[in-house]
């Protein structure tokens, strides 16, 4: 285990945590350049990302150590000739330091290489340089990668293991974009130096303040994203692949929904509505996303990425009502909230793209308890919609009677992997039509089920990888990612469901309706 304290994180740079510990990235020496230690100049701790990329704009992302300017150069050509440079915003202490820009004018369908500095007016950081490709306008082939669940369980950075491995996996197929279906990262979940494995081993985490207890203060939150990118592999995935997050519950609290008050005895703030303010703050701080810095505007959103994908990501969490049985036959609330779910609705029927990809923060299907109360969308009655099932049926019923074409589901939280196919034939409640619902994650965290299915919508397991014993820790393997590829030949939809060294588990084409 190393410990880094403040003090050294901010002055040794990301170069010099670990103990001196380089990971290897897996992506070339030119994906992500540490800062040097430059004495007396700004320096960018924490690396860059791109994320919310469309066919003619993106948000750019990076932190610094200090109040300066943020500069971004963009250009087609690597080596940076012709490029147009952007005047960001002056990070300073109220956003940690951290800076987004909205970056539009981009040609669609290109590469788009990009380089990043900060400047407090009389010296300039080292910069740090990214890539990303935007959505073409035309016919082309779709790559891309989901999963979810990020050093969760006791389960951290472990720098005598490679650190988070599977990002070296899911840029080898190299993705459009990366999609993460939440639980980023585990505030709710302390780290120890060591935990004990079977067999005698020995799990070493590297640790910071920040991960010692259960985040509470809004610079706690902000420390959970902050020592992820700690990680060599996760930032040079985050400079070459844009991100596209949601989040869930793991971001503020284990299994939290709002007005909540909770009884654990590790938080002296016991309100939640407080606690995911604070968290989602955090989140439009230190994610590439379109939110305000004081995490204003919608997590629910639509991304296009050309004619042949769009990608509805849900919020499951703002919105969503207190667990309990789960079983009002009457209830008009859910997991989305009216005006979300009357919006996704309403954009799934203008969508013309021969695909929509529903991004979820919690399965279908799935019986997820909360103790005696259940904090998922099923409840195990396998009869006629209950509880938030009443919600699902609301959207179900609609796509099929609006006759909406190519819903896809994806979604992670449960910590293994699975393909499930949903029938009318086999179900309770038949007004729907049949789809695909696909289950991934986790990528660096413990490894549980599988859970048992609700036959309300009648779901099927095609497929199911999970660990042999509860909490099994990625030194055992039992971390997954799921591969999206859509045909510009044939408008096929092809899913891959790929374990940690991106060995391919199970495949299923879906053609085109």
């Amino acid at each position: 285990m190393t410990t880094i304290d403040r003090r050294r994180l901010l002055t040794g740079g990301a170069a010099a945590i670990g103990g001196g510990v380089l990971l290897g990235t897996g992506l070339g020496a030119g994906a992500y350049a540490a800062p040097a230690l430059l004495r007396g100049r700004p320096e960018l701790t924490h690396g860059v990302q791109s994320g919310e990329v469309s066919g003619d704009s993106a948000v750019i992302w990076t932190r610094a150590d200090r109040e300066s300017r943020m500069w971004v150069e963009l250009s087609h050509r690597p080596d940076f000739r012709h490029a147009r440079l952007v005047r960001g915003p002056r990070v300073t202490a109220a956003t940690d330091f951290t800076g987004k820009v909205h970056v539009d004018g981009l040609r669609a369908g290109r590469t788009v290489h990009y380089r990043v500095w900060t400047s407090d007016g009389r010296r300039e950081s080292a910069s740090a340089t990214g890539s990303l490709r935007t959505s073409p306008t035309r016919h082309q082939d779709v790559r891309f990668v989901w999963s979810g669940d990020l050093a969760g369980q006791g389960w951290g950075i472990n720098p005598e293991l490679g650190g988070f491995r599977i990002f070296d996996a899911m840029a080898a197929v190299d993705p459009d974009f990366f999609l993460c279906s939440g639980d980023f990262n585990y505030a709710d979940g302390a780290l120890a130096e060591t935990v004990a494995l079977p067999g005698g081993r020995t799990w070493r985490n590297l640790v910071i303040p920040e991960k010692t207890k259960v985040a509470e203060t809004l610079g706690e939150y902000r420390g959970q994203y902050k020592y992820n990118l700690l990680d060599e592999r996760l930032r040079a995935f985050a400079a070459a692949v844009p991100m596209l997050h949601q989040w869930d519950d793991h971001e503020v609290t284990n299994n939290w929904y709002p007005g909540e008050i909770l009884e654990d005895a590790r938080y002296t703030e016991k309100r939640v509505d407080v606690l995911a303010a604070r968290a989602r703050r955090a989140f439009a701080e230190f994610t590439p996303n379109r939110l305000s810095a004081d995490g204003e505007g919608r997590i629910y959103r639509k991304i296009s990425h050309g004619p042949l994908l769009d990608v509805f990501v849900l919020d499951m969490r703002t919105h969503k009502n207190a667990n309990d049985a789960n079983n009002d036959p009457h209830t008009r609330s859910g997991v989305l909230g009216r005006t979300q779910l009357d919006w996704l609705k309403r954009e799934l029927r203008r969508s013309t793209a021969t695909w929509k990809v529903l991004a979820a923060d919690l399965p279908l299907g799935l019986i997820v308890p909360d103790g005696t109360a259940q904090e998922g969308l099923a409840q195990g009655d396998n009869g006629a919609p209950l509880g938030r099932e009443r919600e699902v049926a609301e959207l179900l019923s609609y796509v099929n009677r609006a006759d909406v074409t190519g819903t896809v589901w994806l979604t992670a939280d449960v910590h293994y992997t699975a393909a499930h196919h949903y029938d009318p034939s086999r179900a309770s409640f038949k007004d729907f039509k049949p789809f695909w619902e696909f289950v991934s994650g986790p990528m660096n965290a413990g490894a549980f089920g599988p859970n048992v299915l609700d036959g309300t919508f009648g779901p099927e397991a095609r497929f199911v990888k999970a660990p042999p014993a509860a909490n099994t820790s990625p030194a055992d393997g039992f971390q997954f990612f799921g591969e999206v590829v859509i045909s510009a030949a044939t408008k096929a939809l092809t899913v891959r469901l790929r374990d940690l060294d991106g060995a391919v588990l199970f495949e299923v084409e879906l053609p085109a309706e």
